[in-house]
């Protein structure tokens, strides 16, 4: 096991995790130090490693067979500044944990109102591949597919971008997924043919918003690039940078490229805390108290807004679908940190009013 920190000065996404020997300058004003960081990352590792509550997912083949013991924690702040531990290396499928990077491109092509009003923000409340909320929302004059982040959502925002062809969507997708990254990525053609054999309930989602008329062209186009997007391989430094440049307002703090809008990455962050950890997201928020996705890989990434980006990888998930693992490594980071965005910094006391 191994402990690692990368300098932000001249520090590539993609670099080995190696110890730093050159001086760092100190962090920016109100941030946590170094040692704070690497102390609350270390004790969540040691506190969490022993876990094995969970089991793989196994509705996709592939994801049952990771090696459900693997477990990597890594922490990347607004300032450039990288710490990791475990098996940060370790490639595994993003995912759901796409979903909130994709929205974010939709909004910067279609305007933040009209994601709004054509695919929706509300928490659904059910299960993230739920037909039943399609069809509740269509009857409610809502948007049927509820949000970007449940599944119905996510293969309508696929559909939504503009695109020439499928392999211009895709191309848009993996482009969108890499400069969040800071790094080019590919899809795990495992994992893609495991999906794309067994998802036949998202083929009927597909042709029901093609019916209720969400989806512009072809459905089954649509619902290939949204499982090629979820077979896009990362590891968690991947996973922190992605988070860090949402924390950031929009700029990908290593590569310094603006990939998306300071009010595209507030609204994206919103959705991430609606509904970032399927129909567990409000006890994340009460809980947690900061923005959230999760994936069926074991990945999850949370995000500090303007201070940093944690993000843990496990394979053993819970009923929701949330790695159990990653869940308590970052409640207990963030809480060692004092993340929430719910809390209030306390002001000392005054002191008596002289008269």
């Amino acid at each position: 096991m191994a402990v690692a920190v990368l300098a932000a000065a001249g520090a590539s996404a993609q670099a080995p995790a190696q110890p730093t020997t050159r001086p760092r300058p100190p962090p920016a004003a109100g941030l946590p130090t170094d040692a704070e960081l690497q102390s609350a990352m270390q004790r969540a590792y040691t506190a969490n490693k022993g876990v094995t509550e969970g089991k793989n997912a196994d509705y996709i083949p592939a994801l049952a067979k990771v090696d459900p013991n693997l477990f990597g924690i890594a922490i990347l702040t607004v300032d450039g500044r990288v710490f990791s531990i475990g098996d940060t290396g370790q490639a595994f499928s993003i995912q759901s944990i796409s979903k909130p990077f994709v929205a974010a491109k939709l909004m910067s092509e279609m305007g933040i109102q009209q994601v709004e009003e054509k695919l929706g923000v509300n928490a659904t409340g059910e299960a993230f591949n739920s037909i039943e909320a399609i069809e509740r929302n269509k009857e409610a004059k809502d948007p049927p597919t509820g949000n970007p982040l449940v599944n119905a959502g996510a293969i309508a925002a696929v559909g939504n971008l503009k695109a020439a062809n499928a392999d211009a969507r895709w191309s848009s997708v993996l482009d969108t997924l890499g400069a969040f990254a800071g790094r080019n990525l590919v899809m795990d053609q495992e994992i893609y043919k495991s999906e794309a054999a067994t998802n036949t309930r998202n083929r009927s989602i597909a042709d029901l918003l093609k019916a209720y008329e969400v989806i512009p062209g072809n459905p089954a186009e649509a619902l290939d690039v949204y499982t090629r997007q979820c077979s896009v391989a990362v590891n968690v430094k991947d996973l922190a940078m992605m988070g860090a440049t949402l924390a950031t307002g929009g700029v990908n703090p290593l590569t310094g490229k603006r990939v998306v809008s300071p009010d595209v990455a507030e609204r994206t962050l919103a959705l991430m805390m609606t509904a970032g950890l399927y129909e567990d997201s409000g006890a994340w928020a009460f809980e947690v108290g900061v923005p959230a996705k999760s994936g069926v890989g074991g990945g999850i990434v949370a995000v500090v807004p303007g201070k940093y980006a944690v993000a843990a990888f496990s394979p053993r998930l819970d009923e929701a679908g949330n790695s159990v693992r990653a869940q308590k490594a970052i409640d207990s980071i963030v809480g060692e940190l004092g993340g929430s965005v719910f809390r209030v910094a306390q002001r000392p006391s005054p002191g008596p009013t002289r008269r």
